[in-house]
């Protein structure tokens, strides 16, 4: 954080304009919130320059879960990640079963009564 927050410093010296009183880790130039709509654009803009397909900010949070989940750190520690108050939240509506993990649980099943 602080490599971060020492170039920031001095961007924000070197303004021409003031910037506000607010401790912020990602700011416009001129050290005001980002606002979410022009960062959505910006991101699927940045999407489509990587020729990958475009996804809502949001779903990433979604995938951010699933892929905690699926390397095993404790739901709980995911809940406190992503800052969900209960974890019925995490599990139910942020966490995805991916196809791989569906056909691996189905497969121990392969043989259990030969």
């Amino acid at each position: 954080m602080e490599r971060h927050r020492d170039p920031q410093a001095r961007e924000a010296e070197s303004s021409l304009h003031p910037w506000p009183p607010v401790e912020l880790v990602f700011t416009t130039v001129v050290g005001t919130p980002v606002d979410p709509n022009n960062f959505s654009r910006t991101f699927a803009r940045w999407c489509r320059a990587a020729e990958v397909p475009t996804v809502r900010l949001h779903d990433l949070r979604h995938t951010c879960v699933s892929m905690l989940l699926t390397l095993g750190v404790n739901p709980r520690v995911v809940m406190e990640i992503v800052g969900h108050a209960a974890l019925e939240m995490t599990m139910n509506v942020y966490a995805h079963v991916a196809v791989e993990e569906q056909r691996s649980a189905l497969d121990k099943l392969d043989g259990l009564y030969l």
